[in-house]
């Protein structure tokens, strides 16, 4: 099956499901996630495989052991490439629309470490900060987890100090509901989108 967009119907499945978050929805309407959210993202994935590499297409299922929300569905529909250790990029669909990512969204504490030794130098971290200012002119933006604090070692007064907090640094953008999420053209917009982040994960995974 090749890449088509995403139908209409996928973003109306999520609207829906956050209506109605029960086997009941989900079992009537199972046939909708299939052919419209689950098919197209495994197409589009398939479509990306041969440039950035196998992906993970998530399960639909919340793990509700250890949650207070026990609503059983996830309302998005996500898959991942891996080109690191937690790092790699990120393609969604859901009840907004569609959004891209790509980063690294968690590190052991010595990998961590490594990157904010990376970040602290001036040559490496000066280079990190242009790679993320410059898709963030792109249209890109900045996430990730951070600390409240200054990390141990380093002073509040560093001029890399707002990286340094970061435990996990992540970019997203955004295509809404853009009227090229339901086209072929999306696979396009979205191979390029990745390539632009190329230097910034390689810069992660060099340094980390």
């Amino acid at each position: 099956m090749s890449f088509t967009g995403f139908p209409a119907a996928a973003l109306d499945f999520y609207d829906d499901l956050e209506m109605d978050n029960s086997k009941t929805f989900w079992t009537a309407h199972k046939q909708v996630y299939e052919e419209s959210v689950r098919a197209p993202m495994t197409a589009l994935m398939e479509s990306l495989e041969p440039e950035f590499g196998p992906a993970k297409v998530f399960r639909p299922y919340r793990d509700v052991r250890f949650a207070k929300d026990k609503t059983p569905y996830k309302t998005n529909q996500g898959a991942f490439i891996g080109c690191g250790p937690s790092t790699g990029w990120y393609v969604e669909v859901a009840a907004p629309g569609v959004r891209v990512g790509a980063g690294f969204y968690e590190a052991s504490a010595d990998r961590l470490a490594r990157i904010r030794v990376a970040i602290d130098e001036e040559r490496r971290g000066t280079e990190l900060e242009k790679l993320l200012a410059d898709l963030q002119t792109e249209g890109w933006t900045l996430g990730g987890d951070k600390l409240k604090t200054s990390p141990r070692g380093y002073d509040t007064t560093h001029p890399r100090i707002e990286l340094l907090r970061h435990k996990s640094i992540t970019l997203m953008k955004k295509y809404g509901f853009e009227p090229v999420i339901h086209t072929p053209e999306l696979l396009d917009r979205i191979r390029v989108d990745w390539r632009a982040t190329k230097p910034f994960l390689e810069w992660i995974t060099a340094n980390a």
